[in-house]
């Protein structure tokens, strides 16, 4: 089996399908040639020594008619005619008579016998017959004798010529074409070798800078191979690849670092408090309640960034994890405000919804309540005291729209691109203070990439923003 193994994954080498390609390419053409152009010359050859033998008969019937030999067989020049021809073409002449009776026969064996025959009755219909037997090496002509007077056939001249001689020059050509076929066969072979090592080169600088990518990234694994358009093409999109994996990678790493950061900022806080706490022997006991406080709310703030982290890791699950159900939009986005309304109120922000239509969706609620949850809370702890808050609900016969709009402090337009970011932070005071934990944005996007949607904001600095997410009405698996 392991062999078996072996040899199908050698034939699946791309190196090996074109050697073989290209050998077969070679050798088979030539082959095909060698063969034409042997049967071409026994046909030709063929063809020639029965024209011949055919031109030679013809006169000779002539001569058959003009001495009356039909009747009187004595004539020693038509004999010796008959012999001489018979020995040229190292061959047999059989001659009848009307009577199909054989009246001569250049090997005197058959003289005075009847011959029935296809090809003397056809003959004596003045048809002109010649038959090559490859199997047995002759060629059989029969020839009318036909009066001159009357133009009537009485007589066969029935020839069988023999095509060794043909076979001899034939074996000599095929040896020396075969010679000439092998030396060929000989170059081809090299040239395929060649060819194939040349041909799959630049797919060998392909697995070499993949393998490099194992020991680490680096400018100098840009991969280049002007070889061909294809290889080019290959180039391009492994370079695409290796950048989107480097952008990964230092995601990666920046996700680790910020969490770390994230998760050791509050203990730090805490050890810091509980520090200056043993520090005191005699501390009054409203300095423990007030860094008892702060000590719970670094807790609280502890616990809300490691909830935020589970709520990633459960959205960076397959979507198969999703319950997909047929959920009423314009009640799920009413009690999400209605929820919210007493934070807006805190700050006396007016939060409004707006529905275009009834909208029923096939959504996970818990997971696209959280993202919307998430945008109008956010556009409520960003704003101004007295802005507002407008949350639209829209569809057609394929998506949903909702749009989240504010009055608040806007984002600057370098930091658009990367509020998506896990920990990324427009404001990281502002954000330190009202609690946010800069994962708020990634949980909401997750969210909604699961569900097939898209999301997009346009926001200008102190003016306000407005983020708008499409998501479509069936889900699609």
């Amino acid at each position: 089996m392991s062999r078996l193994k072996f040899g199908a994954k050698i034939f699946r080498s791309l190196r090996v399908r074109i050697f073989l390609f290209l050998l077969a390419v070679g050798i088979i053409p030539c082959i095909i040639v060698r063969n034409g152009i042997l049967n071409s010359y026994e046909d030709r050859a063929v063809s020639v020594r029965g024209m011949d033998v055919q031109n030679q008969l013809m006169i000779l019937s002539n001569q058959l008619i003009s001495s009356d030999y039909m009747l009187d067989q004595s004539s020693d020049v038509i004999n010796g005619q008959l012999d001489q021809l018979s020995n040229m073409y190292d061959g047999r002449i059989l001659i009848t008579d009307r009577n199909f009776k054989i009246i001569k026969d250049t090997y005197g064996l058959d003289e005075a016998k009847t011959i029935v025959s296809e090809e003397v009755f056809k003959c004596f219909k003045g048809e002109n017959i010649v038959n090559y037997d490859p199997d047995n090496h002759y060629i059989e002509l029969t020839v009318p004798i036909k009066d001159q007077t009357s133009k009537e056939v009485i007589g066969v001249m029935i020839t069988s010529v023999s095509t060794d001689s043909i076979l001899d020059s034939l074996d000599v050509l095929g040896s020396k074409s075969l010679v000439l076929v092998i030396a060929i066969s000989a170059v081809i072979l090299m040239l395929a070798v060649y060819l194939a090592s040349f041909f799959v080169r630049p797919f060998s600088k392909v697995t070499h800078s993949i393998e490099e990518v194992s020991e680490g990234y680096g400018d100098e694994n840009n991969l280049s191979i002007p070889g061909y358009v294809e290889t080019e093409q290959l180039a391009e999109a492994f370079n695409r690849m290796l950048a989107h994996m480097k952008v990964l990678d230092d995601s990666r790493q920046e996700f680790v670092s910020n969490v770390s950061h994230e998760l050791k900022t509050p203990i730090t806080s805490m050890k810091v408090l509980a520090d200056s706490l043993l520090m005191q022997e005699d501390a009054p006991v409203e300095l423990y309640k007030e860094f008892m406080s702060d000590i719970a709310q670094e807790i609280d703030r502890e616990s809300q960034i490691i909830s935020d982290l589970l709520s990633l890791v459960k959205l960076d699950k397959k979507a198969s994890d999703l319950n997909i159900a047929p959920i009423n939009i314009n009640e799920m986005l009413e009690s999400i405000l209605k929820r919210l309304r007493p934070i807006a109120a805190q700050r006396n922000i007016e939060l409004v919804f707006e529905s275009f239509r009834p909208v029923t969706a096939e959504i996970d609620e818990v997971k696209l309540s959280l993202a919307f949850s998430n945008l109008v809370e956010n556009a409520i702890k960003y704003n101004i005291d007295n802005g507002w808050v407008h949350v639209s609900l829209n569809a057609d016969h394929k998506y949903f729209y909702v749009k989240v709009s504010d009055s608040g402090m806007g984002i600057p337009e370098e930091s658009v691109e990367h509020i998506f970011e896990r920990f990324y932070r427009v404001d990281k005071s502002r954000s330190r203070e009202i609690g946010g934990t800069g994962l708020g944005l990634a949980i909401t996007r997750s969210a909604i990439l699961m569900h097939r949607g898209a999301i997009k904001v346009y926001s200008k600095e102190n003016e306000g923003t407005t983020f708008t997410v499409r998501v479509p009405l069936n889900y699609i698996a």
